[in-house]
Order: C-alpha cells, then sequence, then structure tokens
C-alpha cells in the first residue's frame, strides 16, 4: 500500500471548478476586484463605442494591471502570461486571457484616469489601515517627515502620504512602460515541437539516455586517469621509499555531474571543456607573459 498520496492530473472534473474554491477568503487578489468593483469606472465605459467584438470591462483589465504593478509583476506580456499561469491573476480575469496587446493599449489610452483610479484604491486601503498593498507601502514610512506622533494624523501630513502615494504610481506606471518596451524573456515558452505530452516525455527520455551516455564516457575517462595517477604515485614511493607530498588524488564519482547538459535541437553538440573556455574566454595581457611577484601589476 502506498503511502504518498495520489496525484492524478487526467482525470476530469465532474463539475466545473470554481476558481473561487482556490483562492484563500483573504488573498489581495480578492481586495484588489472588490475595490474596483466599487470604483466609478464611468469615465471609462463611456468611450467605448460599442462597435466590433465585445471588449473586456475596464474593471477587469483595471485590477489585473493594480494587482500586478502592486505585486511586482510589471509588462503586459508577464500579466498575460500569468492570467494562465497564476491563480489570482486566473480570478481576476474570470479565467480569460487578456493579451498583452490589449492591456498595453488599455494602459497607454486611459494613462490618466488609471492613474487617478490606481492613487483612489491605495487611499481606500490606506483609510482601511492597511500598511501595504502587495509591495506598495501605505503607511508614510518612506517620509522624512518631522512630524510628531500627535500630529501625524494632521491635513498636512495627510497630503504629504498622498503625494507620496501619487508619485509611488507614477513610478510603477513607468516601470510598467519600461516593461513593455522589453522583449519576453526566453525560456517561458517551449518549443511548438515539444507542445504534446507525448513527444515531449520521449524527447526528455532520450535527453537524459544521451546525458546518462556522457556521464558515463566521462567516466571512464576520469578512472584512467585517476588510476594512472595513484600508479604514478605508487611508483614514486616505491623508487624513493617516501610517501609523496600532497593529497591523494581522489576517485571520480559516478553519474551525471552538475554541468552534464544536451542539446534537444542538436544532440550531436557538446559544450566545450571549461579549460577551454577560460583559455578563450580570458583576454592576455603583457604583465602577465612574465613571471613577477608583486600585486596589483604595474
Amino acid at each position: 500500500m502506498s503511502h504518498f498520496r495520489q496525484s492524478d492530473r487526467d482525470t476530469q472534473y465532474l463539475l466545473p471548478p470554481s476558481m473561487d474554491e482556490w483562492l484563500p477568503k483573504d488573498h489581495l487578489a480578492r481586495f484588489v476586484v472588490d475595490i474596483v468593483e466599487q470604483l466609478d469606472l464611468s469615465a471609462l465605459t463611456r468611450q467605448y463605442r460599442g462597435a466590433g467584438s465585445a471588449a473586456y470591462h475596464p474593471a477587469v483589465l483595471l485590477a489585473l494591471l493594480i494587482y500586478g504593478y502592486a505585486t511586482g509583476t510589471f509588462g503586459s506580456r508577464r500579466i498575460e502570461q500569468a492570467s494562465h499561469d497564476s491563480v489570482a491573476f486566473r480570478y481576476i480575469a474570470a479565467n480569460t486571457h487578456p493579451d498583452h496587446d490589449t492591456l498595453c493599449a488599455f494602459r497607454k489610452r486611459f494613462l490618466p484616469e488609471i492613474e487617478r483610479l490606481f492613487v483612489e484604491v491605495l487611499r481606500i486601503a490606506k483609510q482601511m489601515k492597511l500598511l501595504k498593498l502587495g509591495t506598495i507601502a501605505l503607511d508614510g514610512t518612506k517620509i522624512h517627515a518631522n512630524a510628531s506622533r500627535h500630529s501625524a494624523l494632521s491635513y498636512g501630513y495627510a497630503q504629504t502620504i498622498e503625494t507620496q502615494l501619487q508619485e509611488e504610481v507614477k513610478e510603477l506606471l513607468a516601470r510598467a512602460e519600461r516593461a513593455d518596451a522589453e522583449p519576453l524573456p526566453e525560456g517561458l515558452n517551449i518549443p511548438e515541437e515539444l507542445a504534446r505530452r507525448e513527444v515531449r516525455l520521449k524527447a526528455i527520455q532520450e535527453a537524459k539516455a544521451e546525458i546518462e551516455a556522457r556521464a558515463a564516457e566521462r567516466l571512464a575517462a576520469e578512472q584512467a586517469e585517476y588510476e594512472a595517477m595513484v600508479k604514478a604515485r605508487t611508483d614514486k614511493e616505491e623508487h624513493t621509499g617516501k610517501k609523496p607530498r600532497g593529497k591523494s588524488p581522489t576517485p571520480p564519482s559516478a553519474g551525471p555531474g552538475a554541468d552534464d547538459q544536451v542539446n534537444l535541437t542538436d544532440p550531436d553538440s557538446r559544450p566545450p571543456p571549461a579549460e577551454h573556455l577560460s583559455r578563450a574566454t580570458t583576454p592576455k595581457r603583457p604583465w602577465m607573459l612574465t613571471r613577477c611577484w608583486w600585486w596589483p601589476p604595474p
């Protein structure tokens, strides 16, 4: 009898799954959705003409942007990817997946309104005694003010915090703008030829077998080198009658090493040896050609 919990990813749900059950009740994503739903978004909605295909509601796009920026997910491409990978983003998007062009166009089109609404979200969160909204501080700890504890709730101090929140939002939106200008980092998508699970499993097995074969080849070479070093030390000890100085050679370890790898697109290719890389990438300096006993070099 197995002592492990069963992990079954193939059985279909008898009933449609509810994302509401996947997200904790006190999750930040719920908080953002609840606040955005209470905002006055008429300045955004009335600018939609209603022609063409149905558009995403501004409340969905705004909540995605606010939650993304508040949790450090910048860039429309990253938010689009998160709508597939993250339960929180899927909850906010109601299991839809606005593409990055839609998110980017929405931010650029309504930038002043988004900035104002974002500040309003932070203001409401602060009024509700939250110290942070994601990574955004709301308690004014970043402000170097000389206000005492008794004057901390004064109107002037509140205005100072409000200015801080506005500046914070401007910086977040600027970071989002810069992030959209950068290409999506490699490694988030697998090649098309590996999209099907059957093909992917076969490729993984072939790659694993190739790595293990190369590890066995490496072990044989290292074992031969190790035995030669041991024999040399033994011969020297028999010839001189003294134990050779220095540490005894370390026997090689079996199995793939941490640096063993295989190229799935070109299995015959192999990475160059580390010593070759160091010689090829290390620039030669004139002062290194002569033996010297000082540092730094002249």
